[in-house]
């Protein structure tokens, strides 16, 4: 069984032209939600150093007066404040995700999306900051063996998020080993999908224009991967079907 890229594709952009509310409409809102959150991160965490506070360090340093130097740049450095701020923002683009994941699902299924949707990850906001967890500390311990082995466990804790916003009562663990499970003998196909929009990633990181670029990127790729989800758990009420033999 392999998986008809082309067609998933299709199915992903005949989703977006057809739905209630427009999943570009939604992706936008999602979208400048998560530039919000990055700028204001950006502000919180960056060093305020104004010129002559650069002009004060370099004189220090050029002076051999190391440790000056460094409390300097301690001081600079953002407060305790501002590092709980920063974490809490993390927390709210991890919710909003996972409302827009909520929302692509919907949609697929007609079950009533809607713009609220992206907050609806709020009602089990603890256990997203979990799986988020989880996920990224088995990702960066299998990363120490070596590059392959976290690229493995990232394919393999993927539709995590998907299984959690399915199903709230789930606990963080019990989505990871689902997910692994579900995973297994799709690795290679999933990692073959994503490196089909290499492309239009390239295009979003370019400056200004990639938030453009973005508008369209982020409800194609998003759809594709929820479409995804579905034909991995057994839901085949499409007309067209995404696998073929």
């Amino acid at each position: 069984m392999t998986l008809d890229r082309p067609a998933l594709k299709r199915r992903a952009k005949e989703t977006i032209a057809t739905s209630k509310p427009s999943v570009v409409a939604v992706g936008v809102v999602y979208l400048m939600l998560g530039i919000i959150i990055n700028m204001l991160s950006a502000r919180l965490m960056g060093l305020n150093i104004s010129q002559s506070e650069i002009t004060n360090y370099m004189t220090y340093f050029s002076e051999g007066n190391y440790d000056a130097a460094l409390q300097y740049i301690d001081r600079m450095q953002p407060s305790g404040g501002a590092h709980a701020i920063d974490l809490l923002l993390t927390i709210v683009r991890s919710v909003v995700e996972a409302g827009f994941i909520i929302f692509l699902l919907n949609t697929i299924r007609a079950t009533q999306p809607c713009f609220g949707n992206l907050l609806d990850g709020f009602g089990f906001f603890f256990k997203i900051i979990v799986l988020n967890f989880l996920m990224a500390l088995f990702i960066i311990l299998w990363s120490f063996l070596l590059f392959v082995p976290g690229i493995i466990a990232a394919l393999s804790y993927s539709q995590a998020i998907y299984i959690l916003v399915d199903d709230p009562t789930k606990s963080a663990m019990q989505c990871l080993r689902e997910s692994k499970a579900l995973m297994r003998g799709h690795k290679w196909e999933l990692f073959k999908l994503q490196f089909s929009f290499f492309g239009w990633a390239l295009l979003a990181s370019l400056p200004t224009v990639g938030y453009a670029v973005q508008v369209w990127t982020i409800p194609y790729t998003s759809m594709t991967y929820a479409l995804y989800y579905e034909k991995l758990v057994g839901n085949y009420g499409y007309e067209e079907p995404v696998y073929s033999y």
